[in-house]
């Protein structure tokens, strides 16, 4: 039984809901949607409801702050664990009330009993090991970390002492905290304006305003020690290219100028020739003109013949060894040329994964960017695809990074050559990837994401002699109207998340 189009089965949805007898809310088709899809019953998320109460929430502290951020940010990916874990590390961030107070001051025996001085311990260990992460700007934090540190490490430790300092620490810890992520905030966008401004005066190098590019994508949260690891790998290897790029075009700048200068002497000799030549051609003149027979003029002719004979020689001598130059410097010119053209190749390694060869970041922003435009101008349509692997991780651990990695790269080698040539691909971080797919309506780019995987379970990835089949979940998005195009690929994002949760291995739209 071939599978139903996605129009067929909203055809049979209508259908249903009459036959049924039931309202057409939103509640009820999706239901009966996915009934007839055959896509599992999702649980359903009140996201209205939980924005309204994230909302009403207060933010009085940076611990309140921080959670209510993360809470919004959960309830926008429809994730029930992060919902649930920013609500209960808000309620660690509510002011004490009386009773509580008293029930810090006063213990039961039952909770005294479960602070041992070997958990105690290994709670001061914990507090040591993550200073390094929050600076040492603040002495007055370090001083209380010390202090902190060092009545944990006590044998004989007053618990209601340590409680009380464990309380006023914590207070201090989310502003110390909250000091570090501003601070390292405020670092990457000064190192994002130094990029922006030697890229913007750089215009005419555009290797160098390809650095630039990439050190800027690079420093873009979020921030991991491969994905920097990968980009210095990429530009040392581009500014050695460049280094010997540079001196090679300098060398060759220096011998056309040292060719012109050869030129203009050469020049300046044949004018000098000529000139001797056009006075010895006068003057043999006048000779004969006043000669009063033929034995005066053989001596002047012979003159003549020899002059005439030196002039030939000599202009036959210019035009070879112009040739010769004319040879060197086209010679020249197009290895300057070649020169820009590898610098050029190279600038362009900037705004691409080395690992796929797909675009980056920063590559994605800009094919972004210059879609859009097209699209709003034509008025056509532009669809994303997000995809990601699923179980990768598992993939990882069982058979290794260095397969990992090679799995990557499969992914991309099979979705380029199943894409048409105005597709864009990029690596959008970790194992997840977007399509960018103009002049595709949604429902043709959900199909075309659907040949992307059908394909690749025809493709087994190679790990040494054993056959791995990789599977991908997706979410599509239609650009709309004035939306930004990073917007469109969070929603494809959230699709995808729910075809993760549907099961994995197909693809949503939005």
């Amino acid at each position: 039984m071939s599978e139903k189009k996605s129009f067929e089965t909203a055809r049979e949805t209508l259908k249903q809901l009459t036959l049924r007898k039931l309202a057409p809310t939103p509640v009820n088709y999706k239901a009966v949607y996915n009934e007839i899809a055959g896509i599992p019953a999702l649980e359903h998320f009140p996201a209205q409801e939980l924005r309204s109460i994230a909302t009403s929430l207060q933010a009085k502290t940076p611990g309140q702050q921080r959670q209510k951020g993360l809470l919004e940010s959960a309830i926008d990916r429809m994730n029930w664990d992060g919902v649930r874990a920013a609500f209960v590390a808000y309620a660690g961030f509510l002011p004490a009330n009386t009773e509580s107070a008293a029930a810090l001051a006063s213990p039961t025996g039952e909770a005294s009993a479960a602070l041992t001085p070997d958990f105690l311990a290994q709670m001061g260990r914990l507090i040591e090991y993550a200073q390094p992460a929050l600076g040492v700007d603040d002495e007055r934090f370090i001083a209380q970390s010390k202090q902190l540190i060092t009545a944990l490490k006590q044998p004989d430790i007053d618990i209601t002492a340590v409680k009380l300092m464990l309380i006023n620490y914590s207070h201090r810890l989310s502003f110390a905290a909250e000091d570090q992520a501003e601070i390292k905030g405020a670092l990457l966008k000064l190192l994002h304006l130094v990029f922006e401004n030697i890229g913007d005066l750089s215009l005419d190098e555009q290797w160098l305003k390809g650095q630039m590019d990439a050190l800027k994508a690079a420093s873009s949260p979020p921030l991991s020690l491969r994905r920097l690891d990968d980009v210095e790998s990429l530009l040392k290897d581009a500014i050695s290219k460049q280094k010997d790029a540079k001196q090679k075009a300098s060398l060759a700048h220096t011998e056309m100028r040292q060719m012109l200068v050869a030129f203009i002497d050469r020049l300046a000799q044949i004018s000098q020739s000529t000139g001797s030549f056009q006075a010895k051609m006068e003057e043999s003149a006048r000779l004969i003109e006043n000669a009063r027979s033929i034995d005066e003029i053989a001596p002047v002719l012979k003159d003549v013949v020899g002059a005439t004979r030196t002039i030939a020689h000599e202009t036959l001598a210019t035009r070879d060894e112009l040739q010769s130059m004319r040879e060197q410097a086209n010679s020249r010119q197009a290895e300057i040329a070649k020169l820009h053209q590898e610098l050029d190749r190279i600038s362009t390694q900037s705004r691409h994964d080395p690992l796929t060869g797909a675009l980056n970041r920063r590559g994605l922003e800009e094919a972004l960017e210059k879609e859009i435009s097209t699209v709003r101008r034509k008025e056509r349509p532009l669809s994303v695809g997000l995809l990601d692997i699923d179980n990768f991780k598992a993939l990882n651990d069982a058979l290794g990074h260095d397969m990992g990695d090679g799995a990557l790269a499969h992914l991309a080698q099979v979705a380029r050559e199943c894409m048409r040539p105005q597709d864009t691909l990029a690596r959008y971080g970790g194992e997840e990837f977007v399509i960018l797919l103009p002049d595709t309506e949604l429902e043709n780019a959900i199909e075309a994401m659907t040949r992307l995987q059908r394909e690749l379970t025809k493709r087994f990835f190679m790990a040494g002699t054993e056959k791995v089949l990789i599977t991908f979940s997706a979410g599509v998005a239609q650009l709309n109207n004035e939306e930004p195009g990073m917007d469109a690929i969070r929603r494809a994002d959230q699709a995808m998340y729910l075809a993760k949760r549907a099961g994995k291995n197909r693809v949503l739209g939005t």
